[in-house]
Formats: structure tokens, sequence, C-alpha cells
């Protein structure tokens, strides 16, 4: 409610004084309580962050150099160098990520997690940062799938990669197809090597590593939007102050043109979610 001119109390200098000591209580009581995670990456002065190492160009361990390279292995460093703390990075998938956080592994899943709605229920994701489609991989010589329609026909074997979003998505999208689920230590492209698979699916990041690395192998992409999906980061739920800072270095990537930098470097720029 307005006061009226006549009824409002006589400015004094002690007044405003006493305000501006409240206040500064208040933010000193607010940065000591910033949430757990904060907290405990304040006091620890180290950022543990979970990666799926297998993941191409977006965090990608080398197997012979043992080397991490890909767009988010940039950006969590970072969001490591932004918050003065060391990075500490800890193995994991899209299939034991909700574990990882729920379980207090990591502070943080930075592996272009796709945000599903059932991740969505145990999990809280950032803004989204880069957005996919879902491609088929065959082999150049295969003779049955030539074009996305061929991939769900009778007889054809469909590869998914445990705990992707993959998985879900083309269980309720075969009908006639039968879908082979993946699991560690095989991997998609050796079954299709082998020839136990036609054809498996991925996203376009894990695309570029066949082909940019594999000779044999041939992209079959949708004739039109298939599945297309936002990624994120993910961090476990009860932390609002954490998924703030994490949001609010999503929103400085875009703007300042770090995301765009990382992802051109990793030939990614056409799946970079800008705004």
């Amino acid at each position: 409610m307005l006061i009226p001119l006549r009824h409002r109390l006589p400015f004094r200098p002690i007044h405003l004084i006493a305000v501006l000591l409240l206040a500064l209580l208040a933010m000193l009581a607010g940065a000591a309580h910033a949430g757990p995670v904060l907290d405990r990456i304040k006091s620890s002065q180290t950022l543990r962050v979970c990666i799926w190492p297998d993941y191409y160009g977006i965090t990608w361990r080398n197997p012979r150099t043992q080397q991490l390279s890909g767009i988010d292995i940039d950006l969590s460093a970072a969001l490591a160098k932004d918050m003065d703390v060391q990075l500490q990075y800890v193995n994991s998938s899209f299939a034991t990520l909700i574990d990882d956080l729920l379980q207090d592994r990591c502070d943080i899943s930075m592996h272009a997690v796709g945000i599903l709605q059932a991740r969505a229920e145990r999990v809280r994701f950032s803004q989204p940062y880069l957005k996919s489609d879902i491609y088929g991989v065959t082999t150049r010589s295969h003779r049955a799938v030539r074009t996305w329609d061929d991939i769900d026909q009778p007889g054809i074997r469909v590869a998914v990669q445990a705990g992707t979003f993959m998985e879900p998505v083309m269980a309720a999208s075969l009908k006639r197809a039968q879908m082979v689920v993946v699991r560690p230590p095989q991997t998609r492209e050796q079954e299709l090597e082998a020839g136990r698979v036609d054809v498996f699916m991925t996203d376009f990041p894990y695309s570029r590593r066949l082909l940019d690395s594999a000779d044999w192998a041939r992209l079959v992409p949708p004739p039109r939007p298939f599945y297309v999906l936002p990624y994120a980061y993910a961090v476990k739920p009860g932390d609002e102050a954490w998924l703030a800072r994490v949001d609010a270095f999503v929103t400085a990537i875009k703007r300042d043109g770090r995301l765009a930098a990382a992802a051109q470097r990793f030939g990614l720029s056409e799946i970079v979610v800008r705004q």
C-alpha cells in the first residue's frame, strides 16, 4: 500500500545505515547457505562431473592415448574455471547417470543428456544447449537397408545402446523389425561389423564417430524430423541454488560465444540450441 506523503516517516541517515546492514547480513547468510551441492563444491574446491567416455564429440576418451576430448570436456572445464575450483571426472553412462547423481557420486552429468520424461521425473535439467534427431548407421555393402523406410521391416535387426533415449523411442516405434539392446562391453558398431545386427540407431554426435573413422559405415537419415530431442545438463533434485548456477552458466556460454566455439571445434554447430 502506498503511504500518503504526510504520513511517511522523516528520513534519518541512521535508518539507511540499518537497512544496508540488514541487506548485507541477508546476502552473507544466503552465500553461507547456498545449498548442499554448492556448499560441498566450495568446501572441497572440487567439481565432480559425470561423463560417458564413449560419447564421440561430447565426452570421448581416446582408447590409444586415454585423452578426453569433446564439447562437454571443454565446457566442463569452463564451468570449473568460472567457479574457481578443480575438476574431477567420474565415469558414468546413460544407464547409470540417475543413480550416479542420486547417490552423490557426482555433482552434475555433463554428457549431452537427452531430456526424457522418465529422467525428468527423477533428476533436474538445465536449459538445453544441443538437440539431435535419431539416425541409422549401417554398412555400405548392406543390401537390405538403403533408406529409412527399410529399417522397420521383417527380418531386420535394429541395435540400440542400453540406457540411451533411442531404446524407449525405438521400442515404441518398431512394428516389424526386431530390436536388439546392446550392453557393455559390446558396442553397436561391433555388433554391426560382426553381422549380428543390420543397422544401429544413434544421434548426430555419435554418428560422426563412424563417419569420421570408418570407411565401411553409411548414414541413414530420416527423410523428415523423426524424434528431435533437446540435450541438457542433469543434476539431482532438491537443490534449486545449484540448478540456478548451472542454468546461469548455460546462459552465459550461449551469450559469450563459448558454446558456439566449442561446438565448431567438434563439428556440432548444426545442433546447437542458441537461445
